[in-house]
């Protein structure tokens, strides 16, 4: 505390307090109640925390949906039958050759739903119990056009393809409990042999509960008729609508009207905007929390003052105006504020990256995210401390002296 004393017509003058004064008296009043201290500075640090996180793991989610689109590829077009009046509609044999014919296409791959055939574990499995798996015929392009891997064995080739051979997607294997190339499977009469088990796509996640079979083979073992029930186009990136307006009249020259055209990475873009719609949900508990602790904040400020009665009474004896009484006070709080959003900045990101580890996403926490949060709690911090700054400065000397009597 610096200060001078004046003689003049207005006798002595108060001392002056310098912003680093206030920081001073503001830590000092913080020290002597560590522990009322802690508390209230961790419901703010909760509150930050809930709010970085949150964004922290939206802004991971949607890098890790970037990065997931920009490996795959945004230029993946799906033909499919329409469905009307709950009767589906055919593809034609030809529609793959036809497709194929497009200038800017540079894959095409298709897959067909073979009638009646289920697949079972073995031939004395209850008819009834599928395990909704669906059978399709699938083209040896497939997996190359929809970005897919395998994950155990290999994909049907020319030789497995004509031969009674199936790749089972992971999740149609999981429901079958067979994880190993060369057991034996009932499928549609028949047994085949398992080739390969096919991880998740993306692009393409109706296939992560199906039984694959080779296109040649469906039709000799199955009694498959040929028609695709889809069909895979990958474009040129900067041709991708032009053949999204050309595909239907191509797939189907007869009846355009009944073919269904669509782009699947448009699907992780809208999961990914109502994922935005629960952050937004989601940021406003954290909101609502950060309030409860502000409160919290004003609580410890009111009794701060109730219980610093003599103090304020000397200091005021001594010389200090309201308004300096005021500025000590607001300092506190928003000490107080800023050590549990700085507290809170450093859990919430670490909540993130913990989080973003254990999916195997990339770590994204915004800067603008992080300097809200702290921004926000000391405006708190600010708005809390107030009424009791206002409150502390209006005592009178000896009022407050007399009060601590």
């Amino acid at each position: 505390m610096r200060g001078r004393q004046v003689s003049g017509k207005r006798g002595l003058r108060a001392a002056r307090l310098r912003p680093g004064d206030f920081v001073r008296l503001g830590g000092t009043g913080l020290r002597t109640r560590p522990l009322r201290v802690l508390l209230s500075a961790l419901g703010i640090a909760i509150g930050v925390a809930a709010m970085l996180a949150v964004v922290g793991i939206s802004m991971s989610g949607r890098a890790e949906v970037d990065r997931r689109l920009d490996r795959l590829g945004t230029n993946l077009l799906r033909v499919s039958p329409s469905q009307s009046l709950g009767q589906s509609s055919r593809l034609p044999e030809e529609s793959t050759a036809m497709i194929r014919r497009i200038g800017p296409v540079r894959q095409v791959a298709a897959t067909g739903a073979v009638g009646d055939a289920k697949v079972y574990r073995n031939e004395h499995m209850p008819s009834g119990r599928t395990g909704s798996i669906e059978v399709l015929a699938a083209e040896p392009r497939l997996l190359a056009s929809v970005g897919g891997k395998i994950r155990t064995g290999r994909w049907l080739d020319s030789a497995t393809a004509e031969y009674p051979g199936v790749v089972l997607g992971r999740e149609a294997a999981r429901r079958l409990d067979v994880h190993t190339p060369g057991t034996r499977l009932w499928l549609g009469g028949t047994w085949f042999s398992l080739v390969g088990i096919v991880d998740p796509v993306p692009l393409a996640p109706e296939l992560d509960q199906a039984a694959l079979v080779g296109w040649p083979a469906a039709r000799e073992y199955l009694g498959f008729d040929g028609h695709p029930s889809t069909v895979y186009v990958r474009t040129e990136e900067d041709r991708v609508t032009a053949v999204r307006d050309v595909l239907a009249a191509t797939a189907n020259p007869e009846h355009p009207n009944q073919v269904v055209v669509s782009r699947p990475s448009d699907a992780l873009a809208a999961r990914e905007a109502t994922e935005s719609a629960l952050t937004g949900l989601l940021l406003g508990l954290g909101g609502v929390a950060l309030l409860v602790g502000g409160v919290g904040v004003g609580n410890t400020m009111v009794i701060s003052v109730l219980e610093r009665r003599p103090e304020i009474g000397l200091r005021r004896a001594l010389g200090a105006t309201s308004g300096q009484i005021r500025g000590q006070f607001v300092t506190e709080s928003l000490l107080l504020c800023a050590l549990g959003g700085a507290a809170g900045a450093v859990l919430g990101t670490g909540i993130t990256a913990v989080y973003a580890a254990v999916r195997g996403w990339p770590t994204e926490v915004p800067l603008w995210a992080t300097a809200a949060g702290v921004g926000v709690t000391l405006a708190i911090g600010a708005l809390a401390g107030l009424y009791p700054a206002i409150r502390a400065g209006r005592l009178a000397p000896t009022q407050a002296l007399a009060g601590s009597a």
